[in-house]
């Protein structure tokens, strides 16, 4: 049987969780277990907002592609 994937989080809210996994890291209060939990956490984290983030610049590139296609053409303000 195969897993489903689930979608990606939004950028933001993976970005959220990542600094609140980091801020706890950072406390030093966890044990090694909940550590490597949490850090483990984390790179699902970075990678998910890698993706957002290189999806993201494909469509910026996409778009100043077809941008630079574009032929500029002067109004012309018909009277009727």
């Amino acid at each position: 049987m195969s897993a489903k994937k689930s979608p990606p989080l939004p950028f933001e809210t993976a970005l959220a969780e990542l600094e609140k996994l980091v801020g706890q890291l950072e406390q030093g209060e966890l044990s090694l277990e909940e550590t490597l939990q949490r850090f483990e956490q984390g790179v699902g984290l970075v990678k998910n907002c890698q993706i957002t983030l290189q999806r993201a610049g494909q469509k910026v590139e996409q778009v100043l592609e077809r941008r630079e296609r574009l032929e500029t053409v002067p109004f012309v303000e018909t009277v009727d």
